[in-house]
């Protein structure tokens, strides 16, 4: 029998708009950007309806399997021939996106993080697919985890930023060509965790 949903141990952040003030770094978090009814809603639709699949990934000298799920929506022309076509749900989550950072997108990531063991590596997101100093708007719903960033020169301050149910993060100009950023594991027990990273790709870029 169960005796609680995931989403009723979700909860939305409250600090409203945040801007971060650090070199190179343009980036704004907006706790509650969805509703909690909302961040419910879609939390559900996503985990239960989304193709997800493990990919294979380069590390140091082999390949390994990534230890999180990803799907890959879009516009074909501009994403590739394997971009999964645009939901109801994805759409109205774009434009919601849009509305908000006043920018297009034309691709969206989805990653899923099943548990305190699935993670994201430092890095920042490759330049040949989405161009110089792209803004990436990120949406999460569902477990709470911390979005570590750091200065490509190593030299500190890091910055731990918590990411809540119903969170938009843009990241904008130069942050993704000085800045990496990940999300470590946990070994505390860990509810999934959804992300949608929206992006502006461009055929020519991928080509």
């Amino acid at each position: 029998m169960t005796l609680f949903n995931d989403t009723d141990m979700f909860t939305t952040g409250t600090e409203g708009k945040k801007t971060y003030d650090l070199p190179d770094l343009e980036l704004m978090k907006y706790d509650g950007f969805i509703s909690k009814e909302e961040a419910d809603h879609y939390y559900n639709i996503l985990l239960h309806n989304t193709p997800w699949h493990e990919y294979r990934m380069p590390m140091y000298d082999k390949v390994v399997t990534a230890p999180r799920m990803i799907a890959w929506y879009g516009e074909q022309e501009e994403a590739g021939e394997s971009v999964l076509p645009w939901t109801p749900d994805l759409l109205a989550l774009r434009d919601k996106v849009q509305l908000e950072t006043e920018l297009e997108f034309n691709a969206v990531l989805l990653n899923l993080y099943r548990n305190g063991n699935d993670s994201v590596a430092w890095h920042s997101d490759k330049e040949h697919k989405i161009g110089k100093n792209p803004s990436i708007a990120s949406v999460t719903f569902g477990q709470t985890r911390p979005f570590r960033f750091r200065h490509k020169s190593k030299v500190p301050p890091q910055l731990e930023i918590p990411l809540h149910h119903g969170t938009l993060l843009l990241m904008s100009g130069t942050t993704n060509t000085f800045w990496e950023h990940h999300i470590p594991k946990s070994t505390k027990e860990m509810l999934p965790r959804i992300n949608l990273a929206f992006r502006q790709v461009k055929h020519s870029i991928l080509n």
